[in-house]
């Protein structure tokens, strides 16, 4: 089965705002629905499901207080003239985001699973990908008059294993596993984007 461990990221109207002028720029672009948004730590590609509960017992031993994320700007990779990725550029919380990933990537490695994405790590978060360059001006201008903007902040208490499944009209996400942080106790109120 495919899988990936990642963060849940909260609907905010912000960043439904920003989801509409990057689909109003006119480029060819598939959005990420917005129920699936989320901040990828590993992807792991097609795991075995013999395989599934090492992956899980990778994850089990971590340690981590909430934490917030500030989500800032939009970008692209590989580079601004040849956009293939849109992303949301993250301003706060990186360091975490790393340590987190740095510890379930040792512990993956230590069971001889690797990730598809072991190379270096820089956190955001994909809202598109280009699939042709029809128009992609437009995309372009719009990323450089959004560069600088604020999206809002939310607090990081889960990290999830998920389970991708592939369909016509897009990803399905389950989560199959998931590893709260030490010091949950707060409200549910703590947990909404502003």
């Amino acid at each position: 089965m495919r899988l990936f461990i990642g963060i849940e990221v909260p609907q905010s109207p912000k960043l439904l705002e920003i989801f509409e002028i990057v689909k109003n720029a006119g480029a060819d672009i598939k959005l990420v629905e917005p129920y699936n948004i989320h901040i990828t730590l590993l992807f792991l590609g097609e795991v075995r499901e013999d395989r599934v509960e090492e992956v899980k017992d990778s994850m089990s031993g971590l340690k981590f207080n909430k934490f917030k994320v500030t989500l800032k700007g939009l970008g692209a990779f590989p580079n601004l003239t040849r956009p293939r990725v849109v992303w949301v550029g993250i301003v706060e919380g990186q360091q975490q985001l790393r340590q987190i990933r740095s510890y379930i990537l040792n512990e993956l490695l230590k069971r001889k699973i690797r990730p598809e994405d072991d190379k270096d790590f820089s956190p955001h978060l994909t809202i598109g990908r280009v699939k042709s360059y029809n128009s992609i001006s437009n995309l372009i201008n719009t990323i450089n008059e959004n560069m600088n903007v604020d999206i809002g902040t939310f607090e990081v208490n889960n990290v999830v294993l998920f389970k991708s499944t592939l369909t016509p009209k897009g990803p399905i996400y389950d989560k199959l596993f998931e590893v709260s942080s030490i010091d949950r106790g707060g409200s549910t109120e703590d947990n909404k984007t502003h």
